[in-house]
């Protein structure tokens, strides 16, 4: 085949949500409070459809399902991976995730390790990122007594940052920021606080205080990065982090920018820029906001443009 799968997908309305995904990546949204668009999603909660070539209009948890030769017959019940974009117009929850153990124990479905990067973040934009509690019954305490400006961490952000959140990470994304999040396929979230808002009917939102003590990190630890850059004539290839999950790189392509598979399949999203990709002899128009996965038997390929792309690989654990 060696064509890639690009993909129509999901969008979701949160109560965080705005409009940036019309204004900045043109996708046609149904309200003015959309959250998330589930750019490469096989989880039942929202699965993206491929829209071209041999495949087109199968779903991609089919996909996985049928054609795993595709995936480099890849083991595991689900695709484990899930690329999303954020538009945060106000702070998400502060909230935590599981890992793999407690997640399938509790929840039927895999952990959820993400990481991010800041597409676009507004003046003073700042994440919540981890804690202070040095003990469990400390972090307990804190939340039950709702001390949040004791407990939580604030940190500035600015566009073309990248941080990882493994699971057990206490975080939320704040007001005015833009992110691509490339994570484990689930949707199991915990929520610590909520900033008391009230959904549409009226109702403070769930809160799971109970499992995020569980599952927190005490003490918390930052990640430490091992972010590494390489020059290629023009271009820059950007490695940003690699996990027994995912591994997460950055493409900037300046003219042009060749590239060899790494990885039994890669997932691809264009967040700035314009451009193409060839593969052998074929040529694909690429433009901001498209998504694609590279399949198996795609062993190389070429950028041709001006593009800002980010990409994910399976890692060693779902390889």
């Amino acid at each position: 085949m060696q064509e890639p799968l690009f993909l129509d997908s999901v969008l979701k309305e949160k109560i965080w949500g705005g409009t940036k995904l019309n204004t900045v990546f043109g996708y046609d949204l149904p309200s003015e409070k959309i959250g998330e668009y589930w750019a490469i999603s096989a989880h039942p909660h929202g699965v993206s459809t491929i829209k071209n070539g041999k495949y087109q209009t199968q779903k991609l948890d089919e996909l996985w399902a049928t054609h795993r030769e595709l995936f480099g017959n890849a083991s595991g019940e689900v695709f484990p991976l899930l690329t999303k974009i954020l538009d945060a117009e106000d702070y998400l929850s502060v909230q935590v995730h599981p890992d793999d153990a407690y997640a399938l124990k509790h929840e039927g479905e895999l952990g959820k390790s993400e990481c991010w990067y800041i597409i676009d973040a507004g003046f003073n934009a700042e994440i919540i990122y981890g804690h202070h509690a040095k003990t469990r019954e400390e972090l307990a305490k804190m939340i039950h007594d709702a001390r949040w400006d004791d407990l939580l961490t604030h940190v500035p952000v600015k566009k073309g940052e990248f941080y990882y959140v493994p699971s057990g990470t206490i975080h939320a994304i704040g007001k005015g920021i833009l992110i691509l999040e490339t994570q484990q396929s689930s949707d199991t979230t915990y929520r610590v606080y909520d900033f008391d808002r009230k959904d549409d009917k009226g109702n403070l939102r769930e809160l799971h205080i109970k499992q995020s003590i569980d599952v927190t990190n005490v003490p918390g630890v930052t990640p430490k990065l091992e972010i590494t850059k390489e020059k290629v004539d023009l271009s820059t290839i950007i490695t940003f982090v690699k996990t027994p999950f995912f591994n997460v790189y950055e493409w900037q392509v300046k003219g042009e920018l060749s590239l060899q598979k790494g990885a039994p399949y890669t997932l691809v999203s264009v967040i700035e820029g314009e451009g193409s990709l060839i593969i052998t002899e074929s040529s694909y128009a690429l433009k901001k906001g498209d998504h694609f996965i590279l399949p198996t038997d795609v062993e190389a390929w070429k950028f041709k443009g001006e593009l800002n792309l980010i990409a994910s690989e399976p890692g060693a654990k779902n390889s």
